[in-house]
């Protein structure tokens, strides 16, 4: 039996109906929670530092912009590559060895970029970035999901989250102004030194796991979640098409994108306590379903934006949409699968993250080199209008059967 006082609520039938014990249970903020999400926010500013930077740092060394797409695509593979395998993993052997060592090698992979002299090195460092990367964010996930309370799980993913929300605004901003006054090489010490903040953060978190009973096979997909993931596929294909060309969007109706994203950041800060506390309360069909309507207007929204005034109402819109949107999504994830295999629906879920960041910014490019941003941000909505069809048909009817059963 293993104990823990940062344990959510077990499964148990409580026969002491102590109202103290069962408030204890379901505490929320407990020391274990604040490090991992603290440690989580390091990471991802770690990373979100060469979203901007990299493709400068490629044309540095002698590459081009069709070189800088091939680095950027082989992270994404290898991360969608190697997900579903760490998932099957943290079920069978625990998540301590793989938070640890996925952010040991992420930290080693950042000092490798100094050394990097060419295209083939970078390539071959791209991938194990990807690898290193799937590692600890799905174990880092996964470990976080252990310790909050399944009453409170959308209230505690969205504050999860808001880590990752945090790091984008100012992850870019960091690596710009990094690069720009000091150099390449003090940047990649930077991004080192943040993923060693978050390794001391969380290295002394205990992570509670019952490991499996018996040698079964590993499964690399949670099936039980895979309609969750289509629907989470196609709202980040809009999210895809949101980060890769709203900054090109909003130069070409001169707006300064930083506004949007600015936006969209404290928009997401305000709301995704309110739309945790109501999926855990109304269930997670009462947040999503607006919130995907919200979404699909919000991208029309900016389809049609003129200057500053539209850009900042789908701003707003897309952070109350889509911010609402993702951490449920990810709760209802985890209420349909089994519970010894949530390290496989995190990966589950994670993979349909990836795929459709990555194949959308590359379908919507394609459809913008042949039609213009209204048709691309058109395209977008349609994206989560079909996510909203696969959520109502499948998802839903999932959802109410299992708490029915």
């Amino acid at each position: 039996m293993l104990h823990n006082k940062d344990m959510p609520a077990m499964t148990t039938k409580q026969n002491d109906g102590s109202k103290g014990e069962l408030s204890h249970l379901q505490r929320l903020w407990t020391k274990s929670f604040i490090l991992l999400t603290a440690g989580n926010l390091f990471l991802f500013v770690a990373f979100y530092m060469l979203y901007p930077t990299l493709p400068l740092f490629i044309k540095q060394i002698g590459g081009n912009e069709s070189q800088a797409g091939l680095a950027m695509g082989a992270f994404m593979l290898s991360a969608v590559a190697f997900r579903p395998v760490v998932g099957g993993l943290l079920d069978r052997f625990g998540r301590r060895p793989f938070v640890i060592g996925g952010l040991l090698l992420f930290m080693v992979t950042m000092y490798l970029y100094g050394w990097v002299g060419g295209i083939l090195m970078l390539l071959g460092l791209r991938v194990l970035h990807g690898m290193t990367w799937a590692v600890s964010t799905t174990s880092t996930m996964t470990a976080v999901t252990d310790l909050i309370p399944p009453p409170r799980r959308g209230e505690g993913v969205g504050w999860f989250s808001m880590s990752m929300t945090v790091a984008m605004a100012v992850g870019p901003m960091l690596g710009v102004w990094v690069s720009q006054n000091q150099s390449f090489s003090a940047l990649f010490w930077v991004a080192v030194a943040l993923s060693a903040a978050a390794l001391l953060l969380i290295v002394g978190v205990p992570m509670p796991f019952m490991p499996q009973s018996g040698r079964r096979k590993i499964k690399l997909l949670e099936k039980p979640v895979l309609p969750v993931a289509a629907v989470v596929f196609f709202l980040f294909i809009a999210y895809g098409g949101i980060t890769t060309f709203v900054p090109l969007f909003a130069d070409s109706i001169r707006v300064n994108s930083g506004s949007f994203f600015l936006t969209y950041a404290a928009t997401l800060a305000l709301i995704r306590p309110i739309a945790g506390k109501l999926s855990d309360r109304r269930g997670e069909a009462f947040v999503i379903v607006p919130s995907l309507i919200v979404t699909v207007g919000a991208l029309l929204t900016l389809g049609f934006a003129n200057g500053l005034v539209g850009v900042l109402v789908s701003a707003t819109l897309f952070g109350i949409g889509f911010g609402s949107a993702q951490p449920a999504l990810q709760a209802s994830a985890l209420r349909l699968a089994r519970a010894d295999r949530i390290g496989a629906a995190n990966a589950t879920v994670s993979t349909a993250t990836d795929l459709g960041i990555g194949l959308g910014a590359i379908a919507l490019g394609w459809v913008f080199q042949y039609t213009s941003y209204q048709v691309l941000f058109t395209v977008s909505a349609v994206s989560v209008m079909v996510s909203f069809l696969l959520f109502t048909v499948f998802v839903r009817r999932l959802s109410e059967s299992r708490l029915q059963s």
